[in-house]
Parts: C-alpha cells; sequence; structure tokens
C-alpha cells in the first residue's frame, strides 16, 4: 500500500481547506433562522441546481455504481433514465405546489391533509433514510481514502464527519449550496479524467477497450424479460420512477431547495439543470467501471490477488486510483470523490435540522420558541445529525455492497412516504382514517417484502417472490389504493346510514 506524493497532498489539502475555509465564511450570513434554513429565498437557479446535482452524485456514485459496472454490466444504469421523466412531473407539479405553500418544511401540509400523525411519520421517515444515506456516503469515502492516505476507515470516517459538520453548522444552507457548486465541479472534472485516462491508457489503443466490454456483455442494460423477481431492466426503471418521483416530490433535500430559490421560474430552472446534469455523468461513472475491467482484463497484473475476489468491487477504483494515475490527478480525483461525499453530506444534515426545529421542536414542544433559543436547536440537532451519521457510517463496515445496502435500507425507509404524498394530492377530501389505513397496509407491505427473504424468516412458504427494488414501488402503490378503497367505503357505509335515516320506519 502506497501513500498519496506530496504534490497530491497539497492538492487534496488545500481543497479541503478551501471547502471548509468557504462554508465557515458564510457564517455571517446563517445568523438567524430563515438565513441557516432559507438563505432569505434568494439563490440563484444555477447555483440551485448545481446543489441539486451535486446531492445526486455522492460518494455512493463515485464509488459504488464504478464498482457494480466492474462486477456485473450497466443494469444499475437504468435508474437513471427515469431521472428525466420525474423531473418533468417534479418541474410541472411539485415545485410550483411547495413554491406556493411557502413552507421550509415539505411535510407540515399533510397535516392538514391527514392529521399531525402523518407529518411526524414522513419526517421519521426521511431522518431515518438520511441517516442511511450518510452512512453509506461517508463509508464509500473512507474506504477509497483508506488505500491512499494508510489511514483505518474508522480514523476518515470520524474526521470527514466532523468537518462537513463543522462547515454545515456554522454555514447553514447558503454554505451548503454555494460550496456544492464548488464540489459539482470538481466531482464531474475528476469522473471525465479518471474515465479519459482509462480509455487513452489501454494497451492497444482505445478500440480494446470496448473489444473487451463487449465480449463480456459488460454494456448490457440488463434482462428485457417479465420476471419480477430479478434486477430487469423494467424492475430498476420503475424502481428508478418511483425514487426518483420521491426525490422531487417529498424529499426535503430538494424540496428545500425550491424553497431557496429567487423566483418560480428560477426554482424550475434548478431542478432541471439538476436532473438533466445527472444521467450523463453517472454514465461517465459506469463507463469507469467498465473501463476499469477492461484494463485489467488486458493487464490482470496490475490488479492484486484480494481484489479479484467476490465482493471486492468496491476497492477496484480506489486501487487504481492510487497506481494508475499520474502524480497531481490523483489527488484531483480524490479531492473529487471527498466533494461528491461533502455535497450530500452536508445537505442531509441542513435539512434534517429544519425539519427537527419546524415539524417537532416547534410542532410538538415549543411552538413560539424565540429566534435565539430556535437558532440553539438547529445548531444542536446539526450537531447531533453529524454524530449519528458518522456512526452509521461505522456500521456500514460490514456490508458486502454499499449500493445494495444503501438501496434496500433507502426503500425501506423512504417506501410509504410517497404514497402518503401521493395520497395527498390525488384525493379530493382528507380522509385520516383512510390515510392510516393506507399508511398501516404500506408498511405491512414493505416490511414483509423486506424480511421475508431473510435466512431468519420463520416461514419459508411466505417469502416475498419479489426483488427488493419493488418495495418503494410496492409500497407506495398500496398506501394509495387501499386509502381510496377505505375512503369509498366510508363514504358508501355513510350515505347508507343516511338513506336508512330517512327511511320511513316500518310498523
Amino acid at each position: 500500500m502506497r501513500t498519496l506524493p506530496v504534490v497530491d497532498l497539497i492538492v487534496l489539502l488545500a481543497y479541503t481547506i478551501g471547502v471548509v475555509g468557504l462554508g465557515c465564511w458564510l457564517m455571517r450570513r446563517s445568523r438567524t433562522t430563515e438565513e441557516f434554513m432559507a438563505a432569505n429565498r434568494r439563490l440563484p437557479g444555477w447555483a440551485v441546481g448545481l446543489s441539486i446535482f451535486g446531492t445526486y452524485v455522492s460518494s455512493i456514485s463515485f464509488l459504488a455504481l464504478p464498482g457494480k459496472a466492474y462486477a456485473a454490466n450497466w443494469n444499475p444504469f437504468v435508474f437513471s433514465l427515469a431521472v428525466p421523466i420525474a423531473a418533468w412531473l417534479g418541474a410541472r407539479y411539485f415545485v410550483p405546489h411547495y413554491r406556493r405553500l411557502g413552507s421550509i418544511s415539505a411535510y407540515d401540509h399533510l397535516e392538514a391533509r391527514f392529521g399531525a400523525w402523518a407529518r411526524t411519520y414522513a419526517v421519521v421517515c426521511y431522518l431515518l433514510t438520511q441517516l442511511a444515506r450518510m452512512g453509506s456516503i461517508m463509508f464509500l469515502l473512507a474506504l477509497s481514502l483508506s488505500s491512499l492516505l494508510s489511514w483505518p476507515v474508522w480514523a476518515i470516517i470520524v474526521a470527514t464527519g466532523f468537518l462537513v459538520t463543522l462547515y454545515t453548522l456554522l454555514g447553514g444552507i447558503e454554505a451548503v449550496v454555494w460550496t456544492d457548486v464548488v464540489q459539482s465541479l470538481v466531482l464531474a472534472g475528476g469522473a471525465l479524467l479518471s474515465a479519459a485516462i482509462l480509455l487513452f491508457g489501454m494497451p492497444e489503443g482505445p478500440g480494446q477497450l470496448f473489444a473487451i466490454a463487449a465480449e463480456h456483455g459488460k454494456f448490457s442494460l440488463g434482462s428485457f424479460g417479465a420476471s419480477l423477481a430479478e434486477p430487469t431492466f423494467w424492475v430498476v426503471l420503475v424502481y428508478g420512477l418511483f425514487m426518483n418521483l420521491q426525490n422531487f416530490g417529498i424529499d426535503q433535500s430538494y424540496v428545500q431547495r425550491y424553497i431557496i430559490a429567487r423566483s418560480d421560474r428560477e426554482a424550475a430552472k434548478s431542478l432541471w439543470l439538476g436532473a438533466l446534469l445527472y444521467p450523463p455523468v453517472s454514465a461517465v461513472f459506469f463507463f469507469i467501471g467498465t473501463g476499469l475491467f477492461a484494463c485489467y482484463a488486458a493487464r490482470p497484473e496490475l490488479l492484486p490477488g484480494p481484489l479479484r475476489a467476490e465482493g471486492m468491487a468496491d476497492k477496484v477504483f480506489p486501487h487504481f486510483i492510487a497506481t494508475g494515475l499520474p502524480v497531481g490527478f490523483t489527488g484531483l480525483v480524490v479531492a473529487a470523490i471527498f466533494a461528491a461525499a461533502m455535497s450530500s453530506v452536508d445537505t442531509s444534515l441542513n435539512c434534517s435540522a429544519t425539519l427537527v426545529l419546524c415539524d417537532i421542536y416547534r410542532r410538538h414542544f415549543r411552538p413560539q420558541a424565540g429566534e435565539r433559543e430556535a437558532m440553539r436547536v438547529l445548531y444542536l440537532s446539526t450537531f447531533v445529525f453529524g454524530l449519528l451519521g458518522t456512526g452509521m457510517a461505522l456500521a456500514m463496515m460490514r456490508v458486502k455492497s454499499a449500493l445494495d445496502a444503501w438501496w434496500e435500507l433507502s426503500g425501506v425507509f423512504s417506501g410509504g412516504m410517497l404514497g402518503l404524498f401521493l395520497l395527498g394530492l390525488l384525493s379530493r377530501r382528507p380522509r385520516a382514517l383512510a390515510a392510516l389505513a393506507g399508511v398501516a397496509s404500506g408498511v405491512i407491505l414493505i416490511l414483509w417484502m423486506t424480511l421475508s427473504p431473510k435466512p431468519a424468516w420463520p416461514i419459508p412458504k411466505l417469502r416475498s417472490p419479489f426483488h427488493s427494488h419493488l418495495i418503494p414501488a410496492f409500497g407506495a402503490t398500496a398506501i394509495v389504493l387501499i386509502g381510496f378503497a377505505v375512503a369509498w367505503l366510508a363514504m358508501g357505509a355513510t350515505a347508507g346510514s343516511a338513506s336508512g335515516g330517512n327511511r320511513p320506519t316500518s310498523p
């Protein structure tokens, strides 16, 4: 294991100091709750759009996507194909909806529709989802840096958690957005640089990469069959559509950005910019994984034996960064990975703290909390979620595939949020009982689909035959259908009772 040359260490250190310094410098613009959570609603759409893109492209994308392409093919890329569809729906319906409401929280309108329980349920699901996301992101970052810096994974996780929490706590949402702008440009540049070096570094030229990849089916988007038990093209597409609808429709990380844009038009522009940047950049990440496979197929002696074992795909790209990039470029790519991690974690921290204040503290404990008290809650919440996210990252050290773990956890924690939101959007009358029945049914279905495939499931005949990618789709659909069915039955019972009450009594 080698350590980074001095030039690369200087590049990485300069980048880290610059980003953290920028976040801390913006502390002067985050001294009130409105500034901390909404940046006084004055930011330009292009900056907010790059921030949305930076949130999308985390170290999950930077490391796990190449790992999936290296180990298998481009099947997970189908997720990206659903982004433009969800973006159109988001710009057409969701952005105007939240801009019209004007609330910083994405979930307080659920209380007006279904009661306080619905708001609390969505907030808890979001917070759990962000903990899983922060853990996956920081773990993958530490996984790559440990092979470059000769530091233990746990130490890098702790250091990353501290730095991101520091500038997010001090600078608020404006620090998040402007640091994300810088980080988005750096991470895109690092990805393109890695792909170019792999493409033009093949012994027999770029054509060899495509020949090897095509021979092994590396560009395949997966099976187009009708099976629901495997991650076919259609299963991943459905997963991507539902998850991206949730991102653009009810995820606080995105809704809060719609609010901080300076106008309705700028908010819609930010969504389109962030969404349309992701598919081509994610394609670059998958191309990196394919290029790694071709590179080490052409030169197998360059890949150590332990990295060829099953379950080691996430570590192949870090190995290439450490051994295959020229001096100076390694530091830039490592900085890009660091940028991808920080641009997602800082968003999760700020948005989680915002919900703690708006939907928990002011809603249930201190509705009349003053400005100073509210700022203390925001600071404390940011710090606590920094600690919890770091703890989740340490727990991730035991998983086999970080991407699979993140997809499963996000599907479980957030599977019911979209269904509840759609039920409120599509139903004409707010019926708390119908929504509660729908959510209860959806949660039971989600738990069954999640737990029954596990070896410890006590009833083998009742295992779910469906792939885990379908959890959010089935969960959301169940909530909507059951909610409408219960509402319809309730209306029928009410109508029958009313007509019965007007009917003359028999002698």
